[in-house]
Parts: structure tokens; C-alpha cells; sequence
């Protein structure tokens, strides 16, 4: 072996004790393992404040992307609605050429059942649906009251006549039902 590796030449176990370190103070080394379980306990605090702050982020991200998906619902729902209103004095004047008597031509009648039934199934695909009014109970929620009638025939504040059909679309009242209700008659 080559003179100053830190070894004699024939004793393995022998140290150059010139180039030896000195043996650490007991005191060194408690300060230095109480600097780092301080510094270990700062890393797990910040760990936990950034893992804490994590999560929110994710909850705040989750709850942004459900309310977007809602309010982009509400907006084709409120966009469908306002082309539907504007569709619906068609479909009042189909009803009202049906509820006319027949005249010279079947086939036309015929005619003209065939598309107003078209149109009622294409509107209650897109979820529109016509709101109950003759004989029910007046709901001023649902209907548009035009006219108080004394009437035997209806029970005292259900609808009597409806005189133009209230629409609904998923659950959102498009436009009330105008109808006639019954009260009961003076004595």
C-alpha cells in the first residue's frame, strides 16, 4: 500500500491518526438532532398546509365546474324557451282551425291534424308539455284567471273554460293558461 492512505503497512486495523476527524461532542450532536426534528416538524406542517390547500383548490375547481355545467344548462333551457314562445301562437292557430267544423275538404281537415299532432310530439320531445286547466282547481301559479263566472256546471274557483293552453317547459312555466273560473252563484 502506498505511505499515507491511513493505513500501516501490515496492520489492517491500524488509523492514520493524523488524518483522522475528531469525535463529534455529545453536545454537537443533540443540538443537531433537535435542529433537525424542528426542521422535520416545519417540513410536515408545511406539508399539510400545502396538502390542506390542495384539496381545496380541487373542491373550489369541482364545485366551479358544476355550477358552469348548471348555469350553461339553464341557459339552453332559457333559450329553448324563448324559441318555444315564439312557436306557440302556431300551435294556437292549428288548434283553433281544428276546432272549427270541417268544411268542404276531409283531406284538408286531415291535413291539418296531421301537422298539429306533429307539432305537439316534436314540442313534447323537446320536454314541453301543456298544463291541465278544464275542471281543475284555479292555481294562480299555473293559470291566468280572465273571467269570474257564476256557474253550477264547476265546482266554486276551478277552471270552467280555458280559452288558451298554458305550456310548461321541464318544469318552467313558458305561459299560464288564460281561462274562465267558476264561483258559486249569488243568492
Amino acid at each position: 500500500m502506498a505511505p499515507g492512505n491511513g493505513k500501516a503497512d501490515g496492520d489492517p486495523q491500524a488509523l492514520d491518526l493524523e488524518h483522522e476527524l475528531p469525535a463529534a461532542d455529545e453536545s454537537e450532536e443533540t443540538g443537531t438532532a433537535a435542529v433537525q426534528t424542528e426542521e422535520l416538524e416545519r417540513l410536515r406542517q408545511e406539508r399539510d398546509a400545502l396538502l390542506d390547500r390542495l384539496a381545496r383548490l380541487q373542491a373550489e375547481f369541482d364545485n366551479f365546474r358544476k355550477r358552469n355545467a348548471r348555469e350553461q344548462q339553464e341557459f339552453r333551457d332559457y333559450a329553448l324557451g324563448e324559441a318555444i314562445q315564439s312557436l306557440l301562437p302556431i300551435v294556437d292557430s292549428f288548434d283553433r282551425a281544428l276546432s272549427s267544423p270541417a268544411r268542404d275538404s276531409d283531406d284538408f281537415h286531415a291535413g291539418i291534424e296531421l301537422i298539429n299532432r306533429q307539432f305537439h310530439d316534436a314540442l313534447a320531445k323537446l320536454g314541453v308539455e301543456p298544463i291541465a286547466a278544464r275542471g281543475v282547481p284555479f292555481d294562480p301559479n299555473l293559470h291566468q284567471a280572465v273571467q269570474m263566472v257564476e256557474s253550477n256546471e264547476a265546482e266554486h274557483h276551478h277552471v270552467l273554460d280555458e280559452l288558451q293552453r298554458g305550456y310548461k317547459l321541464k318544469n318552467r312555466l313558458l305561459r299560464p293558461a288564460m281561462v274562465r273560473v267558476a264561483t258559486k252563484p249569488k243568492k
